[in-house]
C-alpha cells in the first residue's frame, strides 16, 4: 500500500522522505513564526514584518549564485550543509536580544536556505531520469502538503498551550528537523560536481528565453495566494457566504493536491507538453476567478456552493500549472547547470509572492467584480504566451546551450 502513495525505492524515495521531514518543522513554524517574534521576542508588527522582507530579499538575492555552488561542488554537499547550518541558525532564536539580532539571524537564515532549495533541485535533476523528474517533484510536493498540514496541527497544539516554553520548543523542533534532514541526506548519493567551463559563470542570466518563462511563470505563481490571503477578505467583505467557508476551500485545496498532483503531473516532462499544460491550467485559474466573481451580492447557499466550484476550478488549474512550471524549469536548463537554473527558476515564484498580496488583494477589494474579471484575463494571457517563450527556447536552445559561445 506504502508503494502506491511514494516512488519507487531508490533515491526518489528517499528524497520524499526527506521532504516529508523538512517540511514538517516548515508547517510547524510557519503557523508559530509571527507570535514567537511578537510574543517572545517582543518585536513588534512592524519590526517582524521587516525582518522576514529583509531575509526574503537576501534569499531572492543570492539563489542563483547558490544554485552555482552546487553546480561547481556538487549539490548534496551544498544541501547537507546549509541544512546542518539551519539547525544552530534557527536556535540561536532562542538566544536572540533585539531587532538587530532578530535581523541578523533571520538573514544569515536566508542565505542557507536559499543555498538548500537550489541544491535540493539540482539533486532531483542530477539523482533522478529526465523523464521522471515532474512525477518526482510532484511527490515531493504531495508529501509536503501532507506534512505541512500535520506541522500546522501541531501548531495548534502549541498556541493552545500559549507559553513562552511551548514557543521556544517549537523553535527546538525546527532546529531538529533541519538537522535531521541534513543526516538524512547523506543516504543520497554524491551528484557529480560540474568543472568550471569557459565563457561566464552565471549563464542563466544570459538565457533570455528562459528568464522570459521565470517572469511568466512568477505571475501565473501569484495564484498561490488567492485562497491563503485574497479569497477570505472577499469571503467576509463581499459575500453572504459562510465564514467557515474558508477553512472548507482550504481543506478542500489540501486534498485535491495530495490526491491528484501526480496524476496532473504525467506527460509534462517534454517542455512543449509542460508549456500546454501551463496553459491548460491557467485557463482553469481564469475560470475559477470568474465564479468567485460571480458570488458578490449572491444569496448565502448560492455564494457558499459557488465557491467550493471556484475553488475545485482553482486547484485543477494550480496542479496543472505546477506540474507545466517543473517541466519547463528542468526541460529547458542545461544539465551541466541545473543548480544555477533551478536557483533562478525559483526567483520568479518568490518575486510572485511578494508582489501578489498586494496587487491581488487592490484588484479584488477595491474593484470587485472587475477585479476578478481583470485577474481572469490576466491568468489566461500569461498562460496563452507560455507555449511561444519555449517554442523559441527549444529552436534557439537558450543562452546556455553553448557555453564557449555565451
Amino acid at each position: 500500500m506504502l508503494s502506491r502513495f511514494l516512488p519507487a525505492p531508490g533515491p526518489a524515495r528517499v528524497l520524499t522522505g526527506i521532504t516529508l521531514v523538512h517540511t514538517l518543522g516548515q508547517g510547524l513554524w510557519m503557523a508559530l513564526n509571527a507570535i514567537y517574534a511578537t510574543t517572545v521576542l517582543h518585536l513588534s508588527p512592524g519590526q517582524f514584518g521587516i525582518g522576514v522582507g529583509i531575509a526574503a530579499g537576501t534569499a531572492l538575492a543570492v539563489s542563483t549564485p547558490t544554485g552555482h555552488l552546487a553546480d561547481r561542488i556538487g549539490p548534496r554537499s551544498v544541501q547537507i550543509w546549509s541544512f546542518i547550518a539551519l539547525g544552530p541558525l534557527t536556535a540561536a532564536l532562542l538566544v536572540v536580544d533585539g531587532f538587530a539580532q532578530y535581523v541578523a539571524v533571520v538573514s544569515v537564515q536566508g542565505i542557507a536556505y536559499s543555498a538548500s532549495r537550489s541544491a535540493r533541485m539540482a539533486m532531483v535533476a542530477g539523482l533522478v531520469p529526465p523523464e521522471q523528474r515532474v512525477s518526482v517533484r510532484a511527490y515531493l510536493r504531495a508529501t509536503g502538503n501532507v506534512s505541512v498540514s500535520v506541522g500546522a496541527a501541531l501548531a495548534g497544539m502549541l498556541l493552545a498551550v500559549d507559553s513562552v516554553g511551548a514557543y521556544k520548543l517549537a523553535v527546538a523542533f525546527n532546529a531538529a528537523t533541519y538537522l535531521t534532514t541534513g543526516l538524512l541526506t547523506l543516504l543520497l548519493p554524491a551528484v557529480p560536481a560540474q568543472p568550471a567551463r569557459p565563457g561566464p559563470a552565471l549563464i542563466v542570466l544570459r538565457d533570455r528565453p528562459y528568464l522570459t518563462f521565470i517572469v511568466l511563470d512568477g505571475l501565473l505563481s501569484m495564484h498561490n495566494l488567492l485562497l491563503d490571503v485574497v479569497l477570505p477578505l472577499w469571503v467576509l467583505h463581499h459575500t453572504h457566504a459562510p465564514r467557515w467557508i474558508i477553512a472548507a476551500i482550504l481543506f478542500t485545496n489540501t486534498v485535491a493536491v495530495v490526491l491528484l498532483q501526480v496524476r496532473a503531473a504525467r506527460g509534462t516532462d517534454e517542455p512543449s507538453a509542460a508549456a500546454r499544460a501551463s496553459r491548460s491550467g491557467s485557463l482553469c485559474l481564469a475560470v475559477a476567478c470568474v465564479v468567485f466573481a460571480l458570488t458578490g451580492g449572491a444569496s448565502a447557499a448560492v455564494a457558499g456552493t459557488l465557491l467550493l466550484v471556484g475553488a475545485l476550478a482553482h486547484v485543477l488549474g494550480e496542479i496543472r500549472q505546477s506540474a507545466g512550471s517543473w517541466g519547463m524549469s528542468f526541460g529547458l536548463a542545461p544539465e551541466h547547470a541545473q543548480g544555477q537554473y533551478q536557483g533562478t527558476y525559483a526567483m520568479g515564484a518568490d518575486l510572485g509572492k511578494m508582489i501578489a498580496p498586494a496587487l491581488l488583494t487592490w484588484l479584488v477589494i477595491q474593484h470587485g467584480t472587475l477585479g476578478w474579471i481583470v485577474m481572469a484575463v490576466g491568468f489566461a494571457l500569461v498562460g496563452a504566451a507560455m507555449p511561444a517563450v519555449v517554442n523559441r527556447a527549444v529552436r534557439g536552445g537558450g543562452a546556455a546551450s553553448d557555453p564557449v559561445a555565451a
